[in-house]
């Protein structure tokens, strides 16, 4: 990532056997989980098969209720590589278990074997995503996350299938399920072996295993960070909309579209495959960064081409039920193909964010116990995504309607998420018009510390110099800027989301003036980034003014490290004042380059104006 992309992850051992280790272990999952359900349909119990294959349902979500919060603290306890070699082993006796109740075809046992599949998954999930911020760099963290949702769905989507194949066998179908599902749990702890340490986030954590004062106890921790705490709930949303489209999936190929199991099948691959699309288009769309403007892109998405859908084909079928290839040879089926390939693709760019949002702003020594809660709130939202579709097809709505209902559910949800954090609008309005407007090239980026006050200085070119900025770090900028641009419309609302300090000469306000530099140290003593363009105005000639005095008093009064930006390509954009005022002539040009340069930490002591506006020089050579 630091070098190519998020594909070159592959190649190191911090990710690979992880990865390795959690695909086969959705697969073997899926592949038993599919199995079963197939079993129970077809054998002596057909009668009362879909009583069983619900409460199937409810015995691998009930795990999730009674011991993610149990979880949540094993995981922030104890080494996490360890602790993955620990419950692979369990999965290998688990499924040992369930090779032999295959075989015996004791549906009774393979569902008790089910449950402690599910509570296996429970005590796997926070460990699985609390460990990615440990072994990947931040840039490396939106990709990473990427490859895993990415994975996770082909393996759902695999294992789904070959369960289905395998137990279909004649004969020898359930043997064959059994031995599969124990290789894969065997591989995936071999995996597991090669998967480096990951120190224990709070080893002196006294675990407290009352399940239900600790859910609420961490459900609580999930809550101090608004934005974390929003993120769940949009993950959580998020797989009770993927649920209903996956539950009703069958239905809607038989009654609506006229399909048979193939039918079924190409739907599955058409979402699945989207959601694993969008995944990996998340770490170029994002430039490598924990982008939240992703989230209301994805949001949007889902909901147009949920409606889409709805327009689709809403007409029950009459006649022989159709194969894959003759539902695809019909153009009249092409928009559904479509529509539900973006919903998934779309899904993809509103999940990944989502989820390196949880890791990168949880605290560490909390990150398990968040990813714990939200498991759970994930298993109550899926069982409600159930309980809501029986509802509503019960009052008379067609599936179709049904999607209808979900695509207007998640604008609600969407505009519910984005006016209590707006920081995701906001971050969405600055990639939409930094993306459209240019192409960004970064240089030294990681010179901005992660964590820790700083102050960056940068010369001063157009009206989107904060737009660029901002849409560049990973950490939130507070800039301070002209109290007029701080007006500017449409920009404003984004200013104001972001914590911009507006300030003026103290002889034209001197009320804004002083207010200015108090809210500046109050930042910086927080420990934010704090970002000023010490000329004061916007070039007249695409030179570097001279730097006022202002950075020094803000050095004496608050020290901190001091990082010098240089932006060059924004000269003679619509937003600089080339040939007279800004905004106030037609581009010229449409994606012009633009480089934004980062030098490296310069000592509070030796951050006099003369020696930043010297730096800032440097790095922005001749470019203007």
């Amino acid at each position: 990532m630091s070098n190519d992309n998020q594909f070159t992850l592959f190649g190191l051992r911090r990710f690979l056997p992880y990865f390795l280790t959690q695909f086969a272990g959705a697969f073997t999952d899926n592949v038993y989980k599919n199995a079963l359900i197939i079993l129970i349909a077809f054998s002596a119990h057909a009668s009362d098969s879909d009583l069983l294959i619900n409460i199937c349902a409810g015995l691998f979500i009930i795990p999730f209720f009674l011991f993610s919060a149990t979880a949540g603290q094993v995981a922030e306890k104890f080494e996490k590589a360890r602790l993955m070699r620990l419950i692979k082993l369990c999965e290998i006796a688990i499924m040992t278990a369930g090779a032999i109740a295959f075989m015996a075809g004791n549906v009774m046992a393979l569902m008790v074997i089910l449950f402690l599949m599910g509570a296996q998954s429970t005590f796997f999930g926070p460990v699985k995503y609390s460990i990615l911020p440990q072994h990947l760099k931040p840039e490396e963290l939106i990709g990473g996350n990427g490859l895993v949702e990415m994975g996770t769905f082909v393996a759902i989507l695999l294992g789904t299938i070959v369960g289905g194949l395998l137990v279909a066998v004649d004969g020898i179908g359930p043997f064959l399920t059994g031995i599969v599902v124990v290789l894969f749990a065997c591989l995936g702890w071999l995996a597991s072996r090669l998967i480096p340490l990951a120190p224990a986030n709070d080893p002196g954590l006294k675990i407290n295993w009352n399940p239900f004062t600790e859910t609420w106890k961490i459900i609580a921790i999930a809550r101090q960070k608004r934005a974390v705490f929003q993120s769940v709930l949009g993950i959580s949303w998020f797989w009770m909309l993927g649920a209903v489209y996956l539950t009703q999936f069958p239905n809607y190929a038989k009654t609506i579209l006229g399909g048979n199991q193939e039918v079924v099948t190409l739907l599955l691959v058409l979402f699945s495959l989207g959601v694993g699309i969008g995944s990996l288009l998340c770490e170029r769309l994002s430039g490598r960064m924990v982008e939240l403007g992703l989230v209301p892109f994805g949001s949007i998405g889902l909901s147009i081409f949920g409606f889409d859908l709805y327009f689709a084909d809403n007409l029950v079928w009459i006649g022989e039920l159709q194969g894959a290839g003759a539902f695809l040879a019909d153009k009249a089926n092409w928009r559904v193909v479509f529509d539900l390939s973006m919903i998934g693709i779309f899904g993809g760019f509103y999940i990944v964010p989502l989820y390196a949002i949880v890791q990168s702003r949880s605290e560490p020594r909390h990150r398990s116990r968040v990813i714990a809660a939200n498991n759970i709130l994930n298993a109550l939202f899926m069982v409600g995504s159930a309980a809501l579709a029986i509802s509503l097809l019960n009052f008379g709505l067609s599936i179709p309607a049904l999607f209808f209902v979900m695509a207007a559910l998640n604008v609600a949800v969407a505009i519910y998420i984005y006016t209590l954090v707006p920081e995701f609008l906001m971050r969405f309005l600055v990639w939409i018009l930094t993306a459209m407007m240019y192409r960004i090239h970064r240089d030294h980026m990681d010179h901005i510390p992660d964590e820790g006050p700083a102050l960056l200085v940068c010369n001063h070119v157009s009206y989107v110099d904060a737009l660029v900025i901002a849409g560049s770090c990973r950490r939130p900028v507070r800039f301070v800027m002209d109290h007029r641009i701080f007006k500017t419309p449409v920009l404003s609302f984004i200013f104001r989301t972001a914590g911009a300090v507006p300030i003026a000469p103290r002889r034209e306000n001197e009320k804004i003036h002083t207010a200015a530099f108090d809210r500046i140290g109050a930042y910086l003593r927080d420990g934010e980034v704090v970002c000023i363009f010490p000329e004061g105005m916007l070039t007249r000639d695409g030179e570097i003014n001279h730097f006022r005095p202002g950075v020094e008093r803000i050095l004496q009064e608050t020290p901190v490290p001091v990082i010098p930006l240089a932006l060059s390509g924004l000269w003679g954009s619509m937003f600089s004042l080339i040939g007279g005022k800004a905004l106030g002539k037609l581009p010229q040009r449409f994606r012009a380059n633009v480089r934004l340069s980062v030098g490296a930490p310069i000592a509070p002591e030796m951050a006099t104006v003369a020696h930043l506006r010297e730096t800032v020089a440097g790095l922005r050579g001749e470019a203007g």
